[in-house]
C-alpha cells in the first residue's frame, strides 16, 4: 500500500471529533460545582504552577504588552502564544516543563489578558508584538514558536514573514482554511459585571465546548481570565477586539512558510476536525509534520496538557 493510501486509510479508522450536547450543565457550567472554590489539583500542577516565572510589559505601538518568562537566557528560545480570549497564563502549567532546555516566553496578546486594549486589531501588528517580547525576553536571534488556535495564525505569518527570526513553527488546533470567526462578532455587547468572584467562575465555559475532565486547569484558566471592575468581576479580553480585525492572508502566505513546520490538532477537537485537517495538510508545504492528540480536545492544554508537553519535547528536541 503506499503513502498516500495507508494515510486515507488511517484517516477512515479516526474516531469522530467530540459532538457538543448544549443542555449539559457540566459543558454549560464546569466550575458551578465548586461554588468559587478551588478544585483540589495533583502535586505535578501545583509544581508547575508554582515555577520561578517573570511577568513583564513591553510596550508596542502604544500599548503595553504582557509577557512571562522561564528559564534560563542563553539557552534555545521558544514563544507560546495563546488562543482567542485567553492569555499568557494558560501556558502557565506547559512552560515550565519546557524550560530546561529553552529559554521560553508566552505573551498576551494586546485586547487580551494583562495587555492594553486598542481601537483595531491585526495580524502584523500581532507579529509586531510577538518579534518585540521574543526580543524583550531573550529568545535569541531565531527561536521556535508554538501558536494555539487563533495564535497559530500569527504564528504563520511570522514564520513565513520573518524566517531569519523564526527557527521552527508548530502549529496547535488552528482551524486554517475555514472562517471560524467567534459567534456575534459584528455585534458585540460589551461584558457583564458579576457581584462575585464565584458567580463569575460559574460562567465560566469553554468555546468552543468542550468537557473539563481536569477541574483544576478549568479553574485556574477561568481566574487568570478574570479582572475585578467597578462592582465585581469581568472578563480581561476586548470585546470589541474580533469586530475591529483584520487578520491578513493567513491560508495565503502558509504554504511559503521555509522553515520547519509542524502541525498539532486534538483528535476530538470541534475546529481542527478531520475534514479540516485533511485541507490543512494541502495548505501548509510539504514536509509539514502532523500529529494528532489522541482524546484531545481543541484547549489541548486543558485535558491533555502532559501529552502536549510530550509532543512538544519530541518536535523541539
Amino acid at each position: 500500500m503506499s503513502a498516500a493510501a495507508e494515510r486515507r486509510a488511517a484517516e477512515r479508522r479516526e474516531v469522530k471529533p467530540f459532538a457538543k450536547d448544549t443542555d449539559d450543565p457540566h459543558l454549560l457550567s464546569p466550575l458551578a460545582p465548586f461554588a468559587g472554590e478551588k478544585p483540589a489539583a495533583p502535586a505535578w500542577f501545583r509544581a508547575a504552577i508554582d515555577a520561578p516565572h517573570e511577568r513583564h510589559k513591553v510596550q508596542v505601538e502604544g500599548a503595553d504588552v504582557e509577557w512571562l518568562g522561564w528559564g534560563e537566557r542563553g539557552k534555545p528560545g521558544l514563544l507560546l502564544l495563546h488562543g482567542n480570549g485567553a492569555n499568557a497564563d494558560w501556558w502557565r502549567f506547559v512552560a515550565p516543563f519546557l524550560a530546561d532546555t529553552h529559554r521560553v516566553a508566552a505573551l498576551s496578546w494586546s485586547g487580551m489578558g494583562g495587555s492594553d486594549h486598542r481601537p483595531a486589531y491585526t495580524g502584523d501588528q500581532f507579529v509586531r508584538e510577538a518579534l518585540a517580547v521574543a526580543e524583550a525576553a531573550g529568545l535569541g536571534e531565531r527561536f521556535a514558536v508554538a501558536g494555539h488556535s487563533f495564535g497559530g495564525m500569527p504564528t504563520v505569518l511570522l514564520a513565513a514573514g520573518h524566517p531569519d527570526r523564526v527557527a521552527q513553527a508548530i502549529i496547535i488546533d488552528t482551524p486554517l482554511g475555514d472562517n471560524r470567526r467567534p459567534p456575534h462578532a459584528d455585534d458585540p455587547k460589551p461584558h457583564r459585571i458579576y457581584p462575585t468572584l464565584a458567580e463569575a467562575l460559574a460562567r465560566f465555559r469553554w468555546s468552543p465546548m468542550q468537557p473539563s475532565p481536569n477541574p483544576w486547569i478549568t479553574d485556574f484558566i477561568a481566574r487568570s481570565s478574570l479582572r475585578q471592575a467597578e462592582g465585581g468581576w469581568t472578563w480581561k479580553f476586548d470585546p470589541m477586539l474580533w469586530k475591529n480585525f483584520s487578520v491578513g492572508d493567513v491560508d495565503g502566505v502558509a504554504g511559503r512558510i521555509s522553515v520547519p513546520v509542524a502541525y498539532l490538532w486534538g483528535e476530538q477537537s470541534v475546529l481542527a476536525e478531520h475534514g479540516v485537517v485533511r485541507l490543512i495538510r494541502t495548505l501548509l508545504p510539504a514536509g509539514t509534520r502532523f500529529v494528532g492528540l489522541p482524546d484531545a480536545h481543541h484547549h489541548v492544554m486543558a485535558d491533555q496538557p502532559l501529552a502536549l508537553v510530550s509532543a512538544l519535547r519530541a518536535l523541539l528536541a
